[in-house]
Order: C-alpha cells, then sequence, then structure tokens
C-alpha cells in the first residue's frame, strides 16, 4: 500500500500524466488544483479521465477523487498489481499516450502484466505503437527487462477520429534492474519502416515507400520498408496512411521518426509522396541529432536509470527535448528516488547524462 506521507500539491493540468506516474511509482499520494479552472471547459478532458481510470485498473487500492467541476484531483497511489486488463481508451489521444506510461510502470507490478488496448494506434501527436515496438522495447531490454511473455503486438490499426485499433501488451516482472553504459551509438547499418495504410487504396503504402527510398536511398543501401495494408475489422474505423523508420546503428542503437496523415475531416489531404519525403528528412534530422537514445524515449531512459542498482549509469544523448527538459524538472520536484542525481556534461552538440542511483534502502 502507499505511504502515509503528506501529499504534494500542484496547479495546473501541464505534466498531469508524468506526475501521476512518479506518483505511482514513488508510493506519494499528490493534489492537483486549479486543472484548466479559466477554460470555458474547465477540468480533466476525456482522455486524462480515461488514463486515471487505466491507472486504477492496474493497481490495488488506490485513492482517486475528483470534485464536481473536474478541477481537482486527489491521486494516493496504491500496490501495483498487474494481471490480465483490458482497457478502452480515449480516442482524442492515441494508445501510445497510455502506453508510455505502462512502459515505465510495468517492470515493478506484482503480477506481471498483460493489457489490451483499444483505441487509436497512430496519429499525429503521440508516439505510435510502431515506433514504440522498435525503440524502446529494445531500450527495455538494455535494462535486462526481457522474456518470453515481454511482447508488444499491433491487433488492429485504427486511425482518428474514430479509432478501432487494438494493441496486446505483456511485460514481465523484473525486481531489480541492469546498470546501462551506453557511450557510443556507432554508426548507422540498416534502416527498417512500415508504411500503413488503413480504408484506403493499397497503393498509398507503395507510393510512401518509393518516395521515402528516394531520399534514404542517397545515404545507406540496406534498406527495407514493410507495407502493411488491412482489411475489413482490422482496418479500424476511419481512413488513413502513414509511415515510421527506424535506424539501427552497429551498436545496438535504434533512431526513430514518423509522420501520420491528417484525420478524415480536419486539414489539408496530404500526398503520400510528400509524407514519405517528409518523413525520410525527419529521420535523417534524428540520426544527426545523435546519442545513443533517440528524442521519444530520452526520458524513458532516465527514469528506468533512477529506478536501477546503486550504481552509476551513463547514457549518451543528443540535445534534449522540450519534453525530456520538463521531465527531468517535475523528476526533481517528486523524486521516486531521492537519493538520485543528474549529472549532464555538454560535449559539442551532444550532451552527455549520467545518473546515479540510490541502494533499494535509499
Amino acid at each position: 500500500m502507499a505511504t502515509q506521507a503528506h501529499s504534494l500539491s500542484y496547479a495546473g493540468c501541464n505534466f498531469l500524466r508524468q506526475r501521476l506516474v512518479l506518483s505511482t511509482l514513488s508510493g506519494r499520494p499528490v493534489k492537483i488544483r486549479k486543472i484548466r479552472a479559466r477554460d470555458d471547459n474547465p477540468g480533466l478532458r476525456d482522455f486524462e479521465a480515461s488514463f486515471i481510470r487505466l491507472l486504477d485498473k492496474i493497481t490495488n487500492g488506490s485513492r482517486i477523487e475528483i470534485n464536481q467541476t473536474g478541477t481537482t484531483l486527489y491521486y494516493q497511489p496504491g500496490l501495483l498489481y498487474g494481471g490480465s486488463v483490458e482497457h478502452d481508451c480515449s480516442v482524442l489521444r492515441s494508445i501510445g499516450y497510455y502506453l508510455e506510461s505502462l512502459l515505465c510502470l510495468a517492470p515493478f507490478m506484482k503480477h506481471p502484466l498483460r493489457i489490451v488496448l483499444r483505441g487509436v494506434t497512430n496519429d499525429q501527436v503521440d508516439p505510435s505503437v510502431d515506433v514504440l515496438k522498435a525503440t524502446a522495447i529494445p531500450l527495455l531490454k538494455q535494462f535486462g527487462i526481457d522474456g518470453e511473455s515481454f511482447e508488444l503486438k499491433i491487433v488492429r490499426r485504427g486511425m482518428p477520429p474514430g479509432g478501432g485499433g487494438e494493441v496486446f501488451f505483456s511485460c514481465p516482472v523484473r525486481k531489480v534492474l541492469k546498470p546501462i553504459q551506453l557511450t557510443d551509438p556507432g554508426k548507422i547499418k540498416r534502416i527498417r519502416g512500415m508504411a500503413y495504410s488503413v480504408r484506403v487504396s493499397p497503393q498509398m503504402a507503395n507510393r510512401i515507400v518509393d518516395s521515402a527510398r528516394s531520399i534514404l536511398n542517397k545515404f545507406i543501401p540496406d534498406i527495407y520498408i514493410y507495407t502493411d495494408h488491412m482489411k475489413g475489422v482490422n482496418s479500424g474505423k476511419s481512413p488513413g496512411f502513414g509511415l515510421s523508420l527506424v535506424a539501427e546503428t552497429t551498436n545496438g542503437t535504434f533512431l526513430s521518426a514518423e509522420l501520420a496523415s491528417n484525420p478524415q475531416g480536419q486539414g489539408a489531404a496530404v500526398l503520400p509522396e510528400d509524407l514519405g519525403r517528409n518523413c525520410a528528412k525527419l529521420l535523417l534530422e534524428e540520426i544527426y541529432r545523435g546519442g545513443c537514445v533517440d528524442s521519444t524515449n530520452q526520458s524513458l531512459a532516465l527514469l528506468l536509470m533512477t529506478l536501477g542498482q546503486q550504481d552509476v549509469s551513463k547514457v549518451l544523448l543528443g540535445p534534449l527535448s522540450p519534453y525530456t527538459l520538463v521531465y527531468l524538472v517535475v523528476t526533481r520536484w517528486m523524486p521516486v528516488a531521492p537519493a538520485a542525481s543528474f549529472h549532464i556534461q555538454q560535449t559539442g552538440t551532444l550532451l552527455r547524462a549520467r545518473l546515479t542511483s540510490p541502494s533499494p534502502d535509499g
């Protein structure tokens, strides 16, 4: 059960998800006030309420109190229980919004987590399931989280605004995480990708592949981009297409980029050729940023370093993303490991981040 510590108090809706995840890991209650208090539509949004319900499902004994207007939230975390869970995510955010937090919490459950998430699998806001599968899963394996039961699978794709996708995620329990020493990203050796299309012509995916390769073939020959065209019930409720690319280095580093088409009825139509070329350029930009962890997973790497053994972990990062900078501030004011400390050294255009983890008793 959560410790009866004095609750931490915050104001505003910013970083709500990060605060709830860190509260769950540290066992410290939080009270968040003035959630969009001055908006025409004040209080929690549907996707935030759905995230709170998900936390309630994977924990045992959590206490959640929300006032009538939804502008004040009190959360006292319970035990991370795990087990078999099903959850319908809000279609206002993709499944990646929920999955990012589950990747932080799943290794520390009492029972191995097996969860089915339904909703939007690919959108323009959150990391897609494809990118998290290609980059976050190998990162977790670096920390010793591995096994036959470690799986992330897309059963059905769902594009906004209708959704209709389904994802299965299972993760084993790990009592102790290994410290990591990732300081040499290596050279790019191959690029893989997934061009997907749902409820549109299969030729859309082929056009995306051709345009992306027209850029990437100038830099490396080992390129393979798969096409995924789901039909019928597996194609969700809304049409759309997109591309996710992952570059792998000689030392096992994965750098990613992705783009998706505009939701049906929103914004201008996007040509598959433009999407493919722009996504390829985003991948080249990510490679130029460097580091052993891509921008999407910087915060995940730093959190797992904090929760590791009493040892020094080192990771070489590219320029910290705005999300990661905010995450460091939130972690500082809600320490999941009070004795942990960050040491960040700037080396040229790269940042070297070192984190000293405390003992389990600390």
